[in-house]
């Protein structure tokens, strides 16, 4: 139950957030988390808190950010590492936790997607 752009239904979305969602959710990221803190796990931890908003209620990711220019406009990956290591790993578990305290309120479901889509940000300062 798919529409044309490939999103499952809203109300598939309801269902799987009801009946899944909401607990996977806190599984996935405290795992994804712990990841990323152990440095080695990081690359998997990456690509987990990329699938967050897939876990939480099967939403797809929707294209790259893109400048007027034609290019990602991406800071490097020195800054992002520092970054990461410096503020990243933390703020990132703040975020996380916020996010998903205010998911399980059903109210506030949208803010929570909203924020988990911005997780990649909030750990490396990765825009999509």
């Amino acid at each position: 139950m798919s529409n044309p752009n490939g999103q499952h239904s809203l109300a598939v979305r309801a269902l799987w957030f009801l009946v899944v969602g909401w607990w996977a959710t806190g599984i996935w990221l405290s795992v994804a988390w712990f990841l990323n803190v152990t440095i080695i796990g990081l690359p998997v931890g990456i690509k987990m808190i990329n699938a967050v908003p897939k876990v939480l209620s099967l939403k797809n990711r929707t294209g790259t950010l893109v400048t007027e220019s034609g290019r990602h406009d991406q800071p490097s990956l020195v800054v992002r590492g520092i970054y990461f290591v410096l503020v990243g790993w933390w703020a990132s578990g703040v975020w996380t936790g916020i996010a998903y305290a205010i998911s399980l309120t059903v109210v506030g479901l949208p803010l929570a997607i909203w924020m988990y889509n911005q997780l990649p940000f909030v750990v490396s300062l990765y825009r999509y």
